[in-house]
């Protein structure tokens, strides 16, 4: 059995996109949750002593089949994906597979700014924050204007539902994003407000979702926005 360890489900972006990816495809894992608390501060805190028994980089999320570990969202998508082929987790053809981990790879390595003044928050509703970040922050818009502008191509060429006509890893990298969006009320057209309610009515997005709104675990470094709850 595979075992994937992960963050809080609230606020752990990262860890979504292989949890995501396996439920959605009907690949069967074992959970182990590993609650975020200072885990900037040091190896001697709880979340970097468990990590760092299965990933020397001390991040979840990890990916443990039979004792070895794979780490980082994109590797762990490519292991997947050699590992199930059956489940064909990258698109068919070549060259939407090649679009697909070239979105992929700008999502791992880009949007900062979004992360940044955006972070994921599935439970909260904070679209004051939104609306002055829109306001205030260029480089937000930027990172907004370019994922419409992708979704929106890949939308069309693809024919939807999904970014690549079927659910595929591309969906799943790019689920955390659409929770930022719903959460802060980020502007964007009609097509791509539909396809995130597409997404998250997926059974794989709306079991992290159920989860996540369950989880009732705040915590005060994830909430830059909110004071009283």
């Amino acid at each position: 059995m595979l075992t994937l360890y992960i963050g809080n489900k609230n606020y752990s972006s990262w860890s979504m996109r292989p949890w995501v990816l396996m439920k959605q495809a009907g690949i069967p894992f074992q959970e182990e949750k590993v609650r975020f608390d200072a885990f900037d501060a040091g190896p001697e805190t709880n979340f970097k002593r468990t990590v760092l028994k299965v990933n020397p980089a001390g991040r979840v999320p990890v990916l443990v089949d039979e004792g070895f570990p794979v780490w980082d969202t994109l590797a762990i998508a490519e292991y997947l994906a050699e590992k199930f082929p059956d489940r064909q987790l990258w698109p068919r053809d070549a060259h939407a597979r090649a679009r697909a981990r070239s979105v992929c790879a700008e999502m791992h390595s880009g949007f900062s700014a979004l992360r940044t003044h955006c972070p994921m928050n599935i439970e909260a509703s904070l679209p004051e924050a939104g609306a002055l970040a829109w306001r205030d922050q260029p480089a937000v818009r930027t990172d907004v204007q370019r994922i419409v502008a992708m979704w929106t191509e890949l939308l069309q060429q693809h024919k939807g539902p999904m970014l690549f006509g079927e659910f595929s890893i591309a969906d799943a990298f790019f689920a955390p994003v659409g929770m930022r969006i719903r959460t802060y009320q980020l502007p964007v057209p009609g097509p791509v407000t539909d396809y995130i309610r597409r997404v998250c009515a997926l059974p794989g997005v709306k079991a992290w979702m159920d989860d996540a709104l369950a989880e009732q675990d705040f915590l005060d470094f994830e909430e830059p926005y909110r004071t009283g709850r």
